[in-house]
């Protein structure tokens, strides 16, 4: 599989060097030069089987030859042995048409932690294989920090400094960056918003002479294998929904990605909601299926009482009624 930019005037690349890469050299982002396809059979495999399989089974054909694939599949296993939940994103349902994706049980209880230590541990077999060394540089509002930081601590191969708006970050999410011990890992709080923080590492980045003496790379979504291993969660999903309504909502071509709330306060909770609903048909219409992805300011999962129930549905109810609103009827 190989890989080009958006802007077309960078080199070719393969998997592994567009992983140490990150940034094309032009300022574009590295895409595949082509999308597999899975058959339908191969779906119905996946079905049911554990998230580990499912991930090496999507990440597979995007690496190609650049990694064995016992080599993929060992770091995958690596990554999620760590995580608190057997299932690793469980699928929880709250009633007939309601269902929750929860993304908070890695290191951090950030959904970040979903991509990141996956992705730290795939730099660390690259840099040693090539006896290297990079230095990660990343601007954070608080989760994609601490969920680096998680990811990068403690490994000889990698130098990470984060960028982060001084007292604006919760609690949990400045100790979480700042109380690490590991000499490799640097945080650096400015006085200014998280804009500022982006647009230095974006300026650092588009210096050619200062990113390759010091070899960064990112950990941001500019990275292709942050956005792999994310795409990981969303098929998972979508492979138990269809295990247990008997169908699969979202390859349909009116599937829609209604919408993403940022973090709000609901009883003391903060939550991500991202709501994806396939638009009805004459005879039937598909469950909505909701993404729960818990914050990392608070250290508990949310209360299953009525009340809250009550909330959710009313949130997810208006997310579906502004998904339908905005789906073609066509």
């Amino acid at each position: 599989m190989k890989y080009h930019s958006t802007r077309g005037r960078a080199p070719v690349l393969n998997f592994a060097d567009v992983v140490l890469t990150g940034l094309a050299r032009d300022g574009g982002l590295y895409v595949p030069e082509r999308y597999p396809q899975f058959s339908a059979q191969q779906w119905r495999q996946l079905r049911g089987q554990p998230y580990t399989e499912v991930a090496y089974a999507v990440m597979l054909p995007f690496v190609g030859d650049a990694l064995p694939p016992e080599t993929l599949k060992s770091l995958i296993d690596q990554a999620y042995a760590g995580f608190h939940h057997p299932a690793i994103a469980p699928l929880t349902q709250l009633d007939t048409n309601h269902f929750l994706l929860e993304l908070f049980h890695g290191p951090t209880l950030a959904f970040k932690d979903y991509a990141l230590i996956f992705l730290g541990k795939l730099f660390d077999h690259l840099l040693q294989e090539r006896g290297d060394r990079l230095t990660i540089l990343c601007a954070t509002s608080g989760d994609t920090g601490s969920a680096a930081i998680e990811a990068c601590r403690d490994k000889e191969t990698l130098e990470i400094f984060v960028l982060h708006p001084h007292n604006c970050t919760s609690e949990i999410q400045r100790k979480q960056m700042t109380t690490v011990r590991s000499p490799n890992v640097h945080n650096i709080a400015l006085k200014a918003p998280f804009d500022d923080c982006q647009s230095i590492v974006k300026g650092l980045f588009g210096d050619l002479e200062f990113r390759d003496r010091y070899k960064l790379s990112a950990v941001n979504s500019i990275n292709w294998a942050r956005i792999l291993a994310q795409v990981v969660y969303y098929v998972y999903a979508a492979l138990n929904l269809a295990r247990r309504i008997g169908r699969c909502p979202l390859p349909c071509p009116r599937a829609t990605l209604a919408m993403s709330l940022r973090p709000m306060s609901l009883n003391a909770w903060a939550y991500r909601l991202t709501v994806w609903r396939s638009a009805p048909t004459k005879t039937t219409s598909s469950p909505a299926f909701l993404l729960l992805v818990k914050c990392a300011r608070t250290l508990f999962r949310p209360p299953s009482h009525p009340a809250w129930i009550s909330k959710f549905r009313a949130i997810s109810s208006a997310c579906c009624s502004m998904s339908m609103a905005a789906t073609p009827t066509a």
